[in-house]
């Protein structure tokens, strides 16, 4: 009515208002009413933003390769991007008049591709795949360290590179590469294992040869300490052996020395004995045979005085017609030399 608006920015808006070429209102998440033929209203996003980039970049070795990424950026100072570019709205007060809030990101993603160029065109291919985070740092740093991004009013947050990649032959190339070297490890793997392996049965065959020759060298040893001991039991029994021939030899030559003393020991008796008897016989004889057979009897028992009568009776025996010999007087004779024996027992 008459004019007169309404606007209420966000709090990711950094509102100007405009009045005869002057600031006389400003801020973020301003809420101000304006007079619309004479007002111009500035909004300037404060929040932070992404942008998304991918662009192919060469090698030092002539290689393509493709990068992407995003850079987190934010206008921290509004009136610099406000001199810079046109954020004006229109009399709506809801639309941009120009399209610049929109070229801002193709500026920063322009800056941003140069950068990575510098960088890369230093790099071999292999190198750049594998420098994601070294890019995604030297973007950033070359950002902050670039006039015209400063002069933009704008602070760079963050650049990520989520990708470097080659091209699909290059790829494929490399995955044969790679795969060939990870087969050639295998390979080289299963050598130094079947190597080892065979290192290890080496190994254990020589400990098995090794315990074989100590085990027989032991066993040989046994049997010379054997042959030894035997023949040294051989010469003990052989010196044993010659000392009993000895000891026999002279035990039989002391043996034949007693028995040659005995044997003259025992004629010398035989002799005395003979010589004796001898004397004997020559002081009896021409006595009377009865005078010796009466002197024999003295001491005699009385069964062996029987004996002899009974001797003398058989003497005598054609001159003697009957002799009656009753079974009591046997038993009676007999009977006391059985108690003569047993008492001279007792």
């Amino acid at each position: 009515m008459f004019g007169i608006r309404f606007i209420k920015a966000q709090p990711t808006t950094y509102l100007l208002k405009y009045r005869a070429g002057q600031v006389t209102q400003e801020g973020a998440g301003l809420s101000t009413f304006y007079y619309g033929p004479a007002t111009s209203l500035v909004a300037v996003p404060i929040g932070s933003r992404d942008a998304a980039f991918i662009f192919q970049q060469t090698a030092r070795d002539f290689q393509t390769l493709t990068i992407q990424g995003h850079v987190t950026y934010r206008i921290s100072e509004p009136r610099k991007a406000a001199a810079m570019l046109n954020f004006a709205l229109k009399s709506d007060g809801k639309t941009y008049e120009s399209d610049d809030p929109e070229k801002l990101p193709q500026r920063i993603l322009g800056t941003v591709e140069v950068l990575a160029q510098q960088l890369v065109k230093e790099m071999t291919l292999k190198e750049a795949l594998r420098a994601s985070d070294r890019i995604a740092e030297a973007v950033a740093t070359g950002l902050k360290n670039r006039a015209d991004i400063a002069s933009l009013g704008l602070e760079i947050l963050g650049v990520s590179v989520r990708a470097v990649k080659p091209t699909p032959d290059t790829a494929k190339a490399l995955e044969a590469e790679a795969r060939e070297a990870i087969l050639k490890t295998a390979d080289e793997a299963i050598f130094a294992r079947r190597n080892f392996a065979v290192e290890q049965e080496r190994a254990i065959r020589e400990s098995e040869l090794d315990t074989e020759i100590a085990v027989e060298q032991k066993k040989r040893a046994i049997r010379e300490t054997q042959m030894d001991a035997e023949a040294s039991v051989a010469a003990k029994q052989n010196e044993l052996r010659e000392a009993g021939m000895v000891a026999d030899i002279a035990l039989e030559g002391r043996r034949k020395d007693f028995v040659e003393l005995n044997a003259e020991n025992t004629r010398m008796l035989a002799d005395a004995e003979a010589y004796r008897v001898g004397a004997l016989m020559k002081i009896f004889e021409g006595v009377d045979t009865r005078v010796i057979q009466a002197l024999a009897a003295t001491g005699m028992q009385p069964g062996q005085l029987i004996a002899q009568a009974f001797s003398g009776l058989a003497e005598k025996a054609e001159k003697i017609g009957q002799l009656n010999v009753s079974p009591e007087l046997l038993n009676a004779l007999m009977e006391k030399p059985v108690e003569a024996a047993r008492a001279r027992r007792q």
